[in-house]
Order: structure tokens, then sequence, then C-alpha cells
């Protein structure tokens, strides 16, 4: 049972993740604050982005060590994208932060993470491959870097698509090491929070 697992064990994981970030905030929805029947007034309207025009995909990984490397996506990725992302990041990250010898990988049981061709390359170039529980967003720790840049995003002027893949960027740089190795350090708490809940969310 991963709960049974000491402390130090997840010190070497490496956590892995797809987030997807808008211009105009979580969802691209914007507020405007107007009197009653002036929502028609040109000063009351405000300009809108096509589908996909204004948003980001990103790629990212952590471990207790600090971030690995951030990589925008422009579109969402199959398989064969995501076994390329794999390729070019996992290792190269595993190496900068000095746990490429024996590092774990931990992700999610999306169809692109659990599909054969990714699961085949973890195998033989991945120390060791995490079996992660069903539906347990909680217990990725990655997820609460998301929450911190998103923070930041919503902090900044962002008009455009441009600017919203420079302040990712510049979130993700700022991002302490020690940041993550408190969320690391914290997995045992989550762990047991998520065994004693079930289903039912948790405080993380």
């Amino acid at each position: 049972m991963l709960f049974k697992i000491p402390k130090e064990f997840w010190e070497s994981v490496i956590f892995v993740d797809e987030s997807k970030f808008n211009v105009f905030g979580s969802n691209g929805k914007q507020k405007v604050w107007r009197r009653l029947n002036t929502e028609l007034k040109l000063r009351n309207l405000r300009d809108t982005v096509k589908h996909g025009v204004g948003s980001h995909f990103v790629w990212g990984c952590m471990s207790s060590f600090g971030t690995g490397n951030l990589e925008l996506i422009d579109s969402k990725v199959n398989k064969y994208g995501y076994l390329d992302i794999l390729k070019r990041n996992i290792r190269q990250s595993a190496q900068k932060m000095g746990i490429l010898a024996n590092f774990k990988l931990y992700q999610d049981n999306d169809q692109k993470h659990t599909s054969h061709v990714c699961r085949l390359w973890a195998l033989y170039h991945c120390p060791m491959v995490i079996k992660t529980p069903v539906q347990s967003p909680d217990l990725n720790s990655i997820e609460h870097l998301w929450d911190n840049i998103q923070q930041h995003l919503h902090e900044s002027n962002i008009t455009s698509k441009n600017i919203l893949k420079e302040k990712l960027i510049e979130a993700w740089r700022n991002i302490a090491p020690n940041t993550c190795k408190k969320l690391v350090n914290s997995l045992p708490s989550r762990l047991k929070e998520v065994i004693k809940n079930q289903d039912l969310p948790t405080k993380y």
C-alpha cells in the first residue's frame, strides 16, 4: 500500500502532469459589472477569443528537489505526441535534479499515459514507474503547482497568448525548490486523507 511507504521513498519521485491555462483566467470567462439594461453599450463590451486561440496547454514535472522542464503545447496531444514529450523531458529533468539513476515516474491514469507505447518506453527508460490509483489528483503534487501558477496569472494583466506564454514561463521559473519539497513531504498525509475519505474530495 502506498500510504505505508516511508517518506524518503517520495524524494526521488518525478511527478508529471498536463494542464491548460487561458488568457482570461481559469475558464476563459470575463466578469463585467454594469448597470441594468446597459449590456450592449460599447464600454461594456469585451473582446472575445476564439476557441483554442487564447489558451496554452502545458506539460511539466517536479520532484522534492524542485521543478524540471516545462513544455508549452499548442493543442492537446495524442499518445505519440505525449511519448515525444516524455522522450524530450523526463530523463533530462531527472539529470538536472540529480536523481537520474534512481528516479521514479508518477503520472495519472490518462489514456495517453497508460497507452502501450508510453508504458513500454517508461519501462525501459525509467528506473521505476509507480502504479497510481484511479481518479486521485490529490496525490499528484504537481497539481498544487498548477494552482500556484493560476494564482500568479490572475494577478497579471494577460491580454494575449504571447503574454500568457511569458507569464507561464516566469511563474514556473519562480517556483522555489522548497515549495516542491513541502508538497512532496505532505504526500503521506494526503494519502491517509484520500484513503479516509474514499471517493470524496479532500482538504488538499
